[in-house]
């Protein structure tokens, strides 16, 4: 049998990307990482980890894989992400009514906010 453990993301700095992750979702360093690798699990127990690797990799417009964060309260947590040096994604694709918004990471990874209010 074989599960989801990590979640991998390319970043340009790992350094600010942990920063950044850090504060978005309150994961902390699994072990201590370096200026290429670091892993990132949920400080309140068990779940998904983010790990952040260096990576040259140009960020894709329309990535192929991306992070959906669930929100009790979209609007104040793409507020509070943005705060922290997410960007507001002009996204193309929007369907008509979504429940989600799309932001950028310090690095240009994308990922969606998902409303869950939105039902």
């Amino acid at each position: 049998m074989l599960t989801i453990g990590t979640l991998v993301l390319g970043v340009n700095d790992v350094a600010r990307a942990t920063d950044f992750w850090h504060a978005a979702l309150g994961y902390v360093p699994r072990e201590p990482g370096d200026d290429t690798w670091v892993t990132l699990a949920p400080a309140s127990g068990p779940g998904a980890q983010l790990s952040l690797m260096r990576s040259e990799t140009p960020v894709q417009e329309h990535p192929r894989v991306h992070l959906d964060l669930y929100a009790d309260d979209q609007t104040a947590e793409v507020e509070r992400l943005v705060s922290l040096g997410a960007r507001r994604v002009d996204w193309d694709l929007y369907p008509e009514d979504p429940d989600f918004l799309v932001l950028e990471d310090p690095d240009g990874n994308r990922f969606c906010v998902i409303d869950k209010s939105a039902g």
